[in-house]
């Protein structure tokens, strides 16, 4: 899936993530223990343009749509995040790998990413169900996604390996279409 949208509303854009613009998140992505959640390495500029290939390598793949999110509010580049594990079969995806500056968290823009997300996943992809995976000491991000109104349906016991070297548990959120439409009203 190479034609990747662009998805915005008054608060927020997000543009295609490319090997060219990924450059705008360079400062905002070396911030001191930004992922400490996360099995991603971001803090140098070698890691972060790693980290973008890999992201458009599962993008030609059909697994990945990578977004490089804007937030209009500051008029500044925010972070990134991703449709991510997309299974067409099952109709099945995840929405994840999202970052965004300290200066941007607190302040509504990550629920605007996820609400614009939930909507085109649900509505224009046609998906019945996005899952979330949150490591289980994060507990801002774990509020976050209940508060969109996901279900945490388990935790899986040291699941992934951090950067270092902590192996965490993995809280498992979904959110089926129904429940999101419901949600709307």
């Amino acid at each position: 899936m190479n034609n990747t949208p662009t998805l915005e509303n008054e608060r927020v854009i997000l543009s295609p993530l490319t090997i060219d613009n990924y450059k705008k998140l360079i400062s905002i992505a070396s911030q001191d223990k930004l992922v400490q959640y996360s099995p991603s390495d971001i803090a140098t500029h070698a890691g972060l343009k790693n980290y973008v290939e890999i992201a458009l390598e599962q993008q030609k793949a059909g697994t990945s749509i990578p977004f490089i999110v804007y937030d209009r509010k500051n008029n500044a580049f925010a972070g990134c995040t991703r449709f991510m594990h997309i299974n067409f079969k099952n109709k099945v995806l995840h929405i994840g790998s999202t970052w965004i500056g300290r200066e941007f968290q607190g302040t509504g823009l990550n629920t605007q990413i996820k609400e614009l997300m939930l909507a085109y996943a649900f509505t224009t992809m046609n998906f019945e169900k996005v899952e979330f995976r949150v490591d289980e000491r994060n507990v801002a991000s774990r509020k976050a996604v209940e508060k969109l109104g996901c279900i945490l349906e388990g935790i899986l016991r040291k699941d992934v390996y951090l950067l270092n070297g902590f192996k965490r548990n993995t809280c498992c959120y979904g959110l089926l279409r129904e429940e999101w439409q419901s949600n709307q009203k």
